[in-house]
């Protein structure tokens, strides 16, 4: 499970070997989402206030976490992104 970043106790990551469309997946304590990374849409449960944090960080960082699903199709190391400050 490659971790892109951690913060507010949200693990983000991509893994390798996925499927289209362009996701990533978010865990915060048992609860785990996939969200679609041009879309926003999400498949999995989370809290709000958990999925608010998360479509924030979405917004700053949709360009570099496409870049990264792009990196993990071709099986090269992921890039760190910053967290939410």
């Amino acid at each position: 499970m490659p971790e892109i970043p951690r913060f507010y106790g949200i693990i983000v990551f991509i893994n390798y070997r996925e499927h289209e469309p362009p996701h990533f997946h978010a865990r915060y304590q048992t609860q785990e989402v996939l969200v679609e990374i041009e879309t926003g849409i999400v498949e999995g449960r989370m809290s709000k206030r958990e999925l608010r944090l998360i479509f924030e960080w979405l917004e700053l960082h949709r360009e570099a976490l496409m870049a990264n699903w792009q990196r993990a199709r071709e099986r090269r190391p992921l890039e760190k992104l910053p967290p939410l400050p």
